[in-house]
């Protein structure tokens, strides 16, 4: 496995893609898989195939897969919504919430093409790995959820009110997804509080890679917002970089703040931009065998970089800053991030519904596995709910004096660019 070969999709996205519906094509059927199958009982027995061949744990989280084959090829099916469900719940066995079946509408809907055009309220959903309740891994900026306030870790308890309890992703999908100009009520859990937000579903273009230079007592600065890991990140973010570098800043603030992740090679490209040298990260799969990725001494700038995160920084974004971190190349600011070490591939299956699989574990250049542990920043700044609040419906103070967690970050930036004039006066004198 080559994680950054670009025919195997490969996306290292805590969110299911849930609540947006993605448009364009961005995961292309093998010619062999593009044949309708007439039989349910094959798609069940492919499905098998797939997790018997690729998912990351040998042992299938001590599940008897063989005997999981035997049960539910031995059942009969009438027709393909009855398999879909039994794949389901022969998945639901693995008890891995990133391992989970599209039918054709859901694998439409969750494939990234470069445009980056979404459909749906702008929310990034996963199931709780240990509670199972419908969480928000983070809303979308400037999307209907982020700008009504919908906060990273919000659990979602009930649907235009319809309980979610027992509910998967790919049901809460279906409820909260839908035309533009439609709406949706979500009711939220934030600690004891029960929130109600009405929401419009609305048609949004994404892009992922917003820039500025800023003003700072040591000189001007380059701030960079990168939202999601997404097909067109790299460009955008080479882009940003070269324009602010034209412009002779002195440092950079990296805001990875309330980013899910997306991609794998996207973080991976990324990371070469900011790293001369050094192991970006390392993936494991159910053999133990590790693929490893370095920087490629094309990096394109050297000067001092602050990396903000949040509980919303997740897989790609942890990637990438684990290797800014552990290669001692930034100072992360903020609070621990998600916590989702587990790559995915996602696979097209004969009759054009989809399969994301977990096939393996990723680790940080020092060896870090991070799942459900987070990365903790150098320096921690925790925000009350008031603050997060007033970010996310006032999208102009992020980046902004107004913002405390971007105000550490540039005290802290200012800092190491004065350590690094000061090194440069000690060598000349």
């Amino acid at each position: 496995m080559v994680i950054t070969k670009r025919g195997l999709v490969l996306s290292a996205t805590a969110a299911t893609v849930a609540a947006i519906a993605i448009t364009g094509v961005g995961i292309h059927l093998p010619k062999s898989l593009a044949v309708l199958r007439e039989s349910p009982k094959e798609l069940v027995d492919e499905v098998w195939q797939v997790i018997d061949r690729s998912y990351v744990d040998g042992t299938f989280n001590k599940v008897d897969w063989r005997a999981v084959r035997k049960e539910y090829l031995n059942k009969s099916y009438s027709n393909k919504e009855e398999a879909y469900e039994a794949i389901r719940e022969m998945l639901k066995k693995l008890n891995d919430p990133y391992t989970r079946f599209m039918d054709p509408g859901e694998f439409k809907s969750m494939q990234i093409d470069t445009s980056g055009e979404l459909t749906g309220v702008g929310l990034q959903l996963a199931q709780d790995e240990k509670t199972k309740k419908l969480t928000v891994i983070a809303p979308i900026e400037d999307t209907p959820a982020s700008k009504a306030g919908v906060l990273a870790k919000d659990i979602i308890t009930k649907i235009d009110g319809k309980t979610t309890d027992g509910m998967d992703v790919n049901d809460a999908v279906k409820l909260i997804r839908g035309q533009p100009g439609t709406s949706v009520t979500l009711t939220v859990q934030r600690g004891n509080k029960e929130l109600m937000f009405p929401l419009k579903r609305a048609r949004i273009e994404i892009h992922p890679v917003r820039f500025s230079k800023k003003t700072s007592p040591t000189g001007d600065i380059g701030y960079i917002r990168l939202t999601q890991f997404s097909a067109n990140a790299s460009k955008e973010m080479a882009d940003a970089i070269k324009a602010l570098e034209a412009q002779n800043v002195n440092g950079y603030i990296l805001d990875l703040r309330s980013n899910p992740g997306g991609l794998l090679y996207s973080s991976i490209e990324i990371a070469q931009m900011w790293l001369k040298e050094g192991t970006i990260v390392s993936t494991s799969d159910r053999q133990g065998e590790r693929d490893r990725e370095t920087a490629n001494n094309r990096a394109l700038t050297d000067k001092p970089l602050v990396v903000l995160v949040d509980g919303g920084s997740a897989s790609a974004s942890e990637i990438l800053s684990g290797a800014l971190q552990d290669n001692k190349r930034a100072v992360l600011v903020g609070t621990k991030t998600f916590g989702k070490g587990l790559v995915q591939s996602v696979r097209g299956l004969g009759d054009g519904s989809g399969l994301a699989v977990t096939i393996a574990k990723y680790y940080t250049p020092k060896g870090r596995d991070i799942n459900q542990a987070g990365i903790v920043p150098d320096q921690v700044l925790e925000l009350s709910d008031e603050e997060r609040k007033s970010l996310q419906t006032d999208r102009d103070k992020i980046g902004s004096q107004d913002d405390p967690q971007y105000a550490k970050a540039l005290d802290v930036l200012n800092q190491e660019i004065a350590a690094k004039k000061g090194n440069r006066a000690e060598k000349k004198f």
